[in-house]
Parts: C-alpha cells; sequence; structure tokens
C-alpha cells in the first residue's frame, strides 16, 4: 500500500512565499488576485491556517504552479524543474548586472507586463 504524504501547513505557506516573492507581488497584491483578505494571505503563508480547495486553486492559478508543487513541493517533471530553475537562475544573473536604478525600472516593467498579460 502507498504511504500518503502528509500535508505541511507551513511549508505550503514557504512555496506560497518564495513564488510570490519571485514573481514580484507583495501579499496585498496576491490577497487582491485570489480575492481573500490580506491577513488571511499572511496566516496561509505562516502556515497557521489551512485553506479551502477553491483558495488553494486559486492560488496555484495565480501563482501559475501545479497542486502538486503548491501541496508537496513536486514539480510536475524534473524537465519543468531544470528549465525553470535556469530562466530564474538567468534572470537573477541579468539583475545582478545591472545597477539599483536598472533593477528597480526592470521590475517595475515585469509587473506591469505580469497586470497587463492578467488583463487580458
Amino acid at each position: 500500500m502507498k504511504r500518503l504524504t502528509k500535508y505541511n501547513r507551513i511549508e505550503v505557506g514557504q512555496r506560497i512565499r518564495n513564488r510570490r516573492i519571485l514573481i514580484g507581488w507583495t501579499q496585498e497584491e496576491l490577497a487582491e488576485k485570489i480575492g481573500r483578505a490580506y491577513k488571511y494571505c499572511q496566516d496561509i503563508e505562516r502556515g497557521t491556517c489551512g485553506m479551502s480547495v477553491e483558495t488553494m486553486l486559486s492560488i496555484a492559478s495565480s501563482l501559475n504552479i501545479s497542486l502538486d508543487y503548491l501541496i508537496y513541493g513536486k514539480m510536475e517533471s524534473e524537465k519543468e524543474n531544470s528549465s525553470l530553475l535556469i530562466e530564474q537562475q538567468t534572470i537573477l544573473n541579468i539583475l545582478g548586472e545591472c545597477s539599483d536604478k536598472k533593477r528597480r525600472y526592470a521590475l517595475d516593467l515585469l509587473k506591469l507586463f505580469m497586470k497587463a498579460c492578467d488583463d487580458r
């Protein structure tokens, strides 16, 4: 019989926080996108409360992650994980070579681009 992995709210909250920060959103922005209160998002990220299936789906969709990754920390495939890590590292390398002013400008542009994509 296959052993079920235990749901760990703290680890789920950390994955949400890490992805939110990677995207460049504040907790307030995530709360707005999923239609929940800011305080509730804080509690989820701390792992002090659980969440409904609807909230999990909304978070996963907003952060563009799978439910497997959200709940268990597993990417859908190793190839996806490797590709994602390469993309993230490329972005970090590019930003690491910029001045503070250029980096802030790039972040503002990325946020604007992400919002424009959401509005489509």
